[in-house]
């Protein structure tokens, strides 16, 4: 056999070089909103037989602290604290000891790799979660502050605050209550947590601030929720301090997005482990 150089062969039969085919692109990545849209509406569907009888619990559960401490207090002001304290203890129910968990069971249960070979980002899971369980808690809220204010006396004409204290108090409390379940290393763990923090949430919001020691006012302090509560509480008097409002409300802002930050990490790190 003999080998004929490639330089003597036709024109026509010489070898072309194969050209190297271009690499086909990416997808655009999928944008925050709509994919939490679509997490916050997976979630509620989700959710919606599931939780109704526990929000019911946790509504029946506020409405019966404000009638047992209806025999207690004795001024306007704590009885301003108990309606308020008990309205946000739902939020606090909802959102800490329900997300941490959903957030720990999903962790312990591999439910974190379904989430993680979708296309969105970790952020809409968090705050679609955090989103579709904050939804549940605006009935039971309403209903206590409005049977709180029928028991206790007081006004229903700033009752519209609540649109604001709600998504607020409910973002910093959601975002505590995911990071707890998302960073506890057992679901049983992250239970306890979310029942230390509805607890705290309990004794440091519902009993009026007066009549708590000086170290407990201080640990009353670093509770976000509490800064829902008393902006709530504000708005009772004659002439609320809008500003002092606001400037509660604003915490409560702060808090939720450092809170949702955390979580947003948390989730990160769970999902890769």
């Amino acid at each position: 056999m003999s080998v004929v150089p490639a330089e003597v062969l036709p024109s026509g039969t010489r070898a072309v070089p194969e050209t190297a085919r271009p690499a086909a692109e990416l997808g655009p990545p999928a944008r925050l909103w709509p994919s939490l849209v679509a997490v916050y509406r997976a979630q509620l569907s989700r959710a919606r037989v599931a939780r109704i009888p526990l929000l019911f619990v946790a509504t029946f559960q506020s409405v019966g602290i404000a009638v047992m401490m209806r025999g207690v207090v004795d001024s306007d002001s704590e009885a301003q604290s108990v309606v308020a304290g008990s309205s946000v203890l739902v939020v606090a129910y909802v959102a800490l000891n329900l997300l941490s968990q959903y957030f720990g069971q999903l962790r312990a249960s591999g439910g974190l790799d379904h989430y993680a070979t979708l296309p969105v980002p970790p952020a809409a899971v968090v705050l679609g979660a955090a989103g579709a369980y904050a939804s549940f808690t605006v009935p039971g809220t309403l209903v206590t502050a409005v049977f709180g204010c029928v028991l206790f006396g007081l006004p229903l004409s700033n009752l519209w605050i609540l649109v604001a204290v709600i998504p607020l108090a409910g973002a910093a409390l959601a975002g505590l209550g995911a990071a707890c379940g998302l960073l506890a290393p057992r679901p049983e763990l992250a239970t306890l947590l979310g029942q230390l923090g509805m607890s705290a949430a309990l004794l440091l919001g519902v009993l009026p601030a007066d009549r708590m020691p000086e170290f407990v006012r201080l640990a009353r302090d670093l509770l976000p929720s509490t800064y829902g509560v008393e902006a709530y509480a504000r708005t009772f008097g004659a002439h609320p301090d809008w500003a002092v409002v606001l400037a509660d409300l604003g915490v409560c802002a702060g808090v939720g997005v450092v809170s949702l930050a955390v979580a947003t990490w948390a989730y990160r790190r769970a999902a890769v482990r």
